[in-house]
């Protein structure tokens, strides 16, 4: 105790003394904001985490842990600068002193609000139903909001070293015109692309049809361009801009993965039209391409000038088989129709020749 008595008594008689001086007095604020950057740190972050546990999601939770040195630090760096104010330095080093620190602190806060964002988006990616913000969409909207969160600090950074800004951002409002002038087929297909993730017309694996002419699967979806391949095994690159524009026939479209097949053909009056049936559906069901559930069916559809018009209707798993499979179903329609001697009736026409004079 008489170690302690001495230690007060000697700070009470030189406590004046102390004070007037300007390196101790920034020791003092230094110590002292460490100290309280610490119960700050603790303080804040018990708060917000007995809120966030009494509700049901875990992005709070996310968020806060990431509070910690953010809160941390800024005391701490608001304390240093308030020291170096305090340290009566000379102009220019307590100008670049202040400036260090002020940019830690928005560099520390922008991490933050970047990090943030990234899981924000995630979380909200996972249990949103919008087709605009997807997994394959993720990587874009996170790089635009680095961006824009980029450029937010840059604007904070200079006005913390004093620097006006006005000038750049007229030069970059030019600059951004002439690149848009010089780009506007990059920008058209770019935003093309957003809006097709967006209404998924199609997605990767999908075989369609544009009315360009273009028919393949679709290899990849990006940006800019997406990229099919056809059924010769050629890659086709498109300008997003051009899909977007097409009329898009998705042939592995709708609820089932299965697609319909139609074959109409014509059979002669006269024919077993109940026999005709069954071997048209025998033959459909006899072909490997063809799938059993649903079932091939027949159907009568009218009575032609020619013929009686029916049509074999089956359902094939892959889009690029539909040719080859019509092929052979054709193909073996004909052979037996000539096995079984029914009649495919054609286009006849009757000729009259005037009668030769004797």
């Amino acid at each position: 105790m008489s170690i302690l008595s001495a230690i007060m008594e000697w700070l009470n008689d030189n406590y004046n003394t102390l004070i007037a001086n300007h390196l101790i007095r920034s020791a003092i604020i230094i110590f002292g904001s460490i100290i309280m950057a610490k119960i700050a740190d603790l303080v804040f972050t018990g708060i917000l985490k007995r809120i966030a546990s009494k509700t049901k999601t875990d992005l709070d939770d996310q968020i806060i842990s990431l509070l910690h040195r953010p809160i941390f630090y800024s005391i701490l760096f608001i304390g240093f600068g308030m020291a170096v104010k305090t340290a009566n330095l000379p102009e220019y080093i307590d100008f670049a002193l202040v400036g260090i620190f002020k940019t830690a602190t928005i560099l520390i806060w922008l991490f933050l609000i970047s990090k943030v964002f990234i899981i924000s988006m995630e979380w909200t990616s996972g249990r949103t139903t919008n087709r605009l913000l997807q997994t394959k969409t993720l990587p874009l909207f996170n790089n635009l909001g680095k961006i824009a969160i980029g450029l937010f600090g840059a604007y904070f950074i200079f006005l913390s070293w004093d620097i006006n800004i006005n000038g750049i951002l007229a030069s970059a409002g030019v600059l951004g015109v002439v690149l848009g002038l010089a780009a506007k087929d990059t920008v058209a297909n770019f935003f093309a692309g957003i809006f097709l993730m967006a209404d998924s017309p199609f997605k990767e694996g999908d075989y369609i049809q544009l009315d360009t002419g273009e028919r393949g699967y679709v290899k990849s979806m990006g940006l800019r361009s997406t990229r099919f391949m056809t059924r010769d095994d050629i890659e086709i690159t498109i300008p997003n801009s051009v899909i977007a524009a097409s009329k898009i026939v998705n042939e592995s479209g709708g609820p089932e993965d299965i697609e319909r097949v139609r074959i109409t053909l014509l059979v002669a009056y006269g024919s077993d039209i109940d026999a005709v049936k069954d071997l048209l559906k025998n033959i459909a069901i006899e072909n490997n391409n063809v799938q059993n559930h649903p079932e091939p069916r027949v159907r009568f559809r009218e009575f032609a000038k020619s013929g009686i018009r029916l049509q074999l209707l089956f359902w094939i798993y892959k889009p690029e088989i539909r040719g080859r499979t019509v092929d052979a179903v054709n193909t073996e329609i004909y052979k037996q129709f000539s096995a079984n001697q029914i009649n495919i009736p054609y286009p006849t026409m009757k000729v009259l020749l005037p009668e030769k004079k004797s």
